[in-house]
């Protein structure tokens, strides 16, 4: 299941699924996100223009709920900004999902956005990246979760936390470029347009389903 909640180009994410073997609902119905396997949190544009959409279909009651009974849930590109506890953008600070503790900020890499194909740091043990933990993915984004504070929370064990560098030698910035934690999994990059490797993170996740 997609969350259609007028952020974006949704179809695109609709088409990766459909590509590595889901049978995917594009919706904005609580009943049915919540009830889906798994549910697709996509997200592009500003933070705070994706927080009043959630909030319209009532997204993170439904994305809590659904992590409250174990059912998954994916977040890409600022699907997984919003998780966060608060994003501040040209200086309005909005409140996220809270999810996660942490802000959503303006990368300080000298070049802005962060527009194409980079590396991920992921940890050994990562469910997410198995049989890609090597390969580059596609991002488009100028904000992004730069300090990670949360060790532990209720869900089964300590998130898995990726990072990726924009930059060069000592001007580059490091960010949060993906986060499992349980049966809720984020990336700042676009798998669905990250290629092979995208369509094998992809289908990593529905294997979890």
């Amino acid at each position: 299941m997609v969350l259609d909640y007028g952020s974006g180009n949704v179809r695109s994410a609709v088409r990766a699924l459909e590509r590595v073997g889901a049978e995917v609902t594009l919706t904005s119905d609580r009943s049915l996100a919540e009830a889906a396997d798994g549910l697709l949190v996509p997200g592009v544009g500003a933070f705070a223009a994706c927080m009043a959409g959630l909030k319209a279909v009532r997204g993170p009651e439904l994305i809590g709920r659904r992590l409250a009974g174990g059912r998954p849930v994916l977040g890409i590109c600022v699907g997984m900004q919003v998780l966060f506890a608060r994003g501040v953008e040209h200086g309005v600070e909005t409140a996220g999902c809270d999810e996660w503790p942490g802000v959503v900020e303006k990368l300080q890499a000298p070049v802005i956005p962060h527009m194409g194909w980079n590396t991920v740091a992921a940890p050994a043990e990562s469910t997410m990246f198995a049989g890609v933990e090597d390969e580059r993915f596609y991002f488009v984004h100028s904000y992004g979760v730069r300090e990670w504070t949360l060790q532990t929370n209720d869900r089964t064990r300590a998130p898995l936390v990726s990072w990726t560098e924009h930059g060069v030698a000592d001007d580059s910035d490091r960010f949060v470029s993906a986060v499992e934690n349980g049966p809720l999994w984020a990336t700042q990059f676009h798998p669905e347009k990250s290629g092979d490797a995208g369509a094998t993170l992809l289908r990593n996740w529905l294997e979890t389903l």
